[in-house]
């Protein structure tokens, strides 16, 4: 009791220890419910600021919608929260008219929801400046009280590091898978290589690794350019025995994109940024397919065979 409570559960606070108690049990319940509901949930984390993970979160979320799915987007960058500005929402919480219900989530269309704490605050600019417990608990009633009802997906956005986030997704939520996004230079790959042990700490297993900003295409003579050198993050894919989910080159559009609020990886537009975020998206729907789809081990046991050797299994090498 008395670590939960701040060892203020004597004869005066125990009854306000109880009823905190009795709070948890009750979010707990709420966050089996909701989860109950969900099939997949998918971490994106990043060990380094700066690495376009946002970019992929949104555009994971819209690729997968586009395939017909249900997905859910969960904002907990609590401090630099960016989902709502790159979908271009600007609604406001709205509770329900029953306190007893759960709160509706932004919806951004027929496929997607999404849930953030900047659509929650009267303004978008003022600083969040919270300790651990307050982010730990906002992240449980994002899951608790929000209502994302049946979801194929759900997709995690959180801030770069190790730190609170990252771990309260963890603990809150049984089962979630990190897809973990880097770009290639040797500074990136020091700290994805931390996120990588992150998750074997905390026994969260890892989809995947994503490398960005693989290359840059000059728009005018069409040649690629590594400005961040290209392949580490396949690389260390293969040095951690993980799959490699894909290289995804820099392209100016997405920066636009996000700032107009018009995702640019996971639209119809015809590009090689495009055609290899499109591989990703596919990568990932394979390795986690909706309850109900074919999996990569179902289809090992009916004598599927992977061409891929180490580091995970590639589609574009294999029948999976």
């Amino acid at each position: 009791m008395g670590s939960s409570c701040g060892g203020s559960c004597g004869s005066n606070g125990q009854s306000s220890c109880n009823s905190a108690d009795a709070h948890l049990a009750q979010q707990d319940i709420a966050i089996t419910k909701s989860l109950g509901k969900i099939k997949n949930k998918i971490l994106v984390m990043s060990g380094k600021g700066g690495v376009g993970k946002s970019t992929v979160a949104v555009n994971l979320a819209l690729g997968l919608a586009r395939r017909g799915h249900k997905v859910g987007l969960m904002d907990v960058d609590l401090h630099g929260p960016d989902v709502c500005r790159m979908l271009n929402l600007d609604g406001k919480l709205e509770p329900p008219k029953n306190p007893s219900d759960l709160v509706p989530p932004l919806i951004y269309n027929d496929n997607v929801k999404v849930v953030s704490l900047e659509y929650m605050m009267k303004d978008r600019d003022d600083a969040i400046i919270w300790r651990g417990p307050l982010k730990i608990q906002a992240i449980r009633q994002f899951v608790a009280d929000m209502d994302w009802g049946e979801l194929d997906y759900l997709i995690v956005d959180a801030p770069p590091g190790t730190g609170d986030e990252p771990l309260s997704v963890a603990q809150t939520i049984p089962g979630v898978k990190a897809v973990v996004v880097t770009t290639p230079q040797a500074v990136a790959l020091a700290d994805v290589r931390k996120s990588i042990n992150f998750c074997k700490t905390v026994e969260m297993p890892i989809v995947g690794v994503i490398e960005n900003m693989s290359g840059f295409i000059c728009p005018h003579c069409n040649e690629t350019v590594d400005i961040f050198s290209s392949g580490g993050g396949e690389k260390t894919a293969r040095d951690f025995d993980l799959p490699f989910l894909g290289r995804v080159p820099m392209d100016p559009r997405v920066v636009i994109a996000g700032d107009t609020g018009t995702p640019y990886l996971s639209s119809e537009e015809e590009t090689p940024a495009t055609k290899a975020f499109a591989h990703v998206v596919e990568a990932v729907e394979n390795r986690m397919p909706p309850k109900g789809s074919v999996s990569l081990d179902t289809m090992a046991a009916e004598g599927s065979t992977c061409g891929c050797g180490g580091g995970g299994c590639d589609p574009g090498k294999c029948d999976c």
